[in-house]
């Protein structure tokens, strides 16, 4: 008996560190799975098409890719923004306008308030 606690004692602790790097991802997109071939032609496609083009002596290399990556990702927000309207809407209307509050208007006649003498 004492044996089979040490032994179920030290396979924990072997087992331990392993479930410590265990990382969580959805089932769609699993986090540590590989990138294909087809994935990393239709991102390259998406950043030309935001305006990035690959050159072989590009001095500006990096500040170009990474604004063409901000503007693709700017228009996948959109997109899911426009998918799931909910998030950001009220009542099924998109929150999109704006509301101009000011000080209340005081009605006068003349010179004197409406309340004036009461």
């Amino acid at each position: 008996m004492k044996a089979l606690v040490s032994t179920l004692l030290v396979a924990c602790a072997l087992a331990a560190p392993a479930a410590a790097f265990a990382q969580t991802a959805s089932p769609a997109t699993p986090a540590n799975a590989p990138v294909t071939r087809a994935q990393v032609i239709a991102d390259l496609v998406r950043v030309e098409q935001a305006g990035y083009r690959p050159v072989a002596k590009d001095v500006n290399y990096p500040d170009d890719i990474q604004h063409a990556e901000a503007i693709v990702a700017q228009e996948q927000a959109q997109k899911t923004q426009q998918a799931a309207p909910g998030n950001t809407a009220v009542g099924g209307v998109a929150m999109t306008g704006s509301s101009d509050a000011g000080a209340p208007v005081v009605a006068s006649v003349g010179e004197r308030s409406i309340y004036a003498g009461h």
